[in-house]
């Protein structure tokens, strides 16, 4: 009997998949007959090619502008989400109070939900999988304590901890990339392990504050999966595009998907779960070698992604910076919920119900209504230390770089007050308590004194 090739599977109209190897090994070993053969192949053929829909799948707009600018904003995104939801597995959708556009016009703004039937959407999650929030609880420790000691430990800005400041990953971490083709790579393994410990830059952060219901001292980070989430969002984004080309072309690049009942889908939703349970041990690492410095006990902790595909039988609802309040997204959920605003604002701890407007999330911050650029741009003409003084009076605010970035300050987000009151105008959770604002560290402009600006500048000096 003739030996099967991957050309031959490929004549009967079957695209090429990871799947081939093992099914040209089934089919040869056990010599399957033509019309076996076909029987055996149909369980990988692709669903047919779908167009986009017609007109845009409904979604709940949960924002109202407030002022001019605002109603720019919320123009932008409202045009971008309406082209997101022609994509043809969109079933479902909502924006957030803190929502602002995301790139071109068909990208899934910040503060978008999208729920698509049987499909991954890598574009949708972004390059910053899981970005995500936890708290500890330090009892009535001294906040100043908890934050020189969280100085000492974390650690902002590119690349990962130099040798020797390394920590290491747990067996099951470990297991689960190993386990994983799109994640056991020698780069993506040894970026797992030097990414542990760091926060990156932009808006992540590490926030210390009192709570107003019992005075402890919390201690509250706020960052993505990092290197390793960012290697997953390039394979993924291309194994997609595959499938875009197969099955919808006229869909726009950003939003193509990866079917779930296919090889790649299987393997991607695992590779998640890994990228989830890496973020999750990234964020403990930090609060728990931050209380052996300053020796102080937890009394509790808890977290939640708002950056991050969630599972519901065989919908995916793609929350792009969007907080979870349905406890079916998060089964290992130990507490409430956390929305942070602004360094100079409380994070609110919060819970609340599943509606058809909020589909079961809430926003995850305060969100901007202009770019960091155009923010610089207004403040041009004052100095970046007044601006950082008069902003940050009362709070002990550091940045890891030593330069201020004032697109992280305060004036660079929406107002926090609107955004609570839309939380409650449009039924987005009910806040149960507040973490009061000591102190935080960020990143900070660290490309100021990059490596490669000083060797620009000392070129253009000499």
């Amino acid at each position: 009997m003739k030996t099967i090739t991957g050309k031959d599977i490929r004549d009967l109209g079957f695209p090429p998949g990871r799947w081939y190897k093992e099914a040209m090994e089934h089919i040869n070993k056990h010599q399957l007959s033509q019309e076996q053969m076909l029987e055996y192949l149909e369980q990988f053929r692709l669903p047919e090619a779908q167009d986009l829909h017609e007109t845009p799948v409904s979604f709940k707009l949960n924002i109202a502008a407030q002022n001019e600018l605002e109603q720019e904003n919320v123009d932008q995104v409202k045009a971008t989400m309406e082209q997101v939801m022609r994509t043809p597995t969109v079933v479902n959708g909502a924006v957030m109070p803190d929502a602002c556009p995301a790139g071109p016009v068909g990208t899934i703004p910040v503060g978008g939900v999208v729920a698509t039937r049987n499909a991954i959407h890598p574009g949708m999650h972004s390059a910053d999988i899981c970005c995500s929030v936890m708290l500890t609880d330090f009892g009535n420790a001294n906040p100043k304590t908890v934050l020189d000691a969280a100085h000492q430990i974390t650690h902002f800005g590119p690349g990962g901890r130099p040798r020797g400041k390394q920590f290491s990953l747990t067996q099951e971490v470990e297991e689960l990339f190993k386990n994983n083709w799109f994640l056991n790579d020698d780069v993506t393994m040894s970026i797992a392990q030097e990414h542990l410990g760091t926060q990156g830059d932009g808006n992540h952060f590490l926030f210390v504050g009192k709570s107003a219901a019992t005075g402890n001292t919390m201690m509250i980070t706020h960052h993505g999966s990092r290197g390793p989430g960012a290697r997953l969002y390039k394979k993924g984004m291309n194994v997609a595009e595959r499938f875009r080309q197969l099955l919808s072309p006229q869909t726009l690049k950003q939003n193509a998907w990866i079917p779930f009942d296919t090889d790649e889908g299987q393997e991607y939703w695992k590779a998640l779960q890994a990228i989830r349970a890496w973020t999750k041990l990234n964020h403990e690492i930090i609060h728990e070698q931050t209380a052996l410095e300053a020796n102080y006990q937890v009394e509790n902790r808890f977290w939640n992604e708002h950056n991050f595909v969630f599972k519901d039988e065989d919908i995916f609802y793609h929350a792009k910076g969007a907080t979870p309040l349905d406890q079916k997204f998060m089964p290992d959920i130990t507490g409430p919920r956390l929305i942070p605003l602004n360094m100079s604002e409380p994070v609110l701890i919060v819970e609340g119900a599943t509606t058809s407007g909020n589909l079961g999330f809430a926003p995850h911050g305060a969100g901007r209504n202009m770019s960091r650029s155009q923010h610089k741009r207004n403040l041009a003409e004052r100095s970046d230390l007044d601006i950082f003084k008069e902003e940050t009076a009362g709070l002990d605010v550091r940045f890891f770089s030593k330069e201020i970035d004032i697109s992280e300050l305060p004036s660079a987000y929406k107002n926090a007050a609107t955004v609570r009151d839309q939380m409650q105008e449009y039924n987005l959770g009910t806040v149960i308590d507040e973490v009061m604002p000591y102190g935080c560290i960020m990143a900070g402009d660290w490309q100021k004194n990059a490596p490669w600006r000083k060797r620009k500048r000392k070129k253009r000096r000499k």
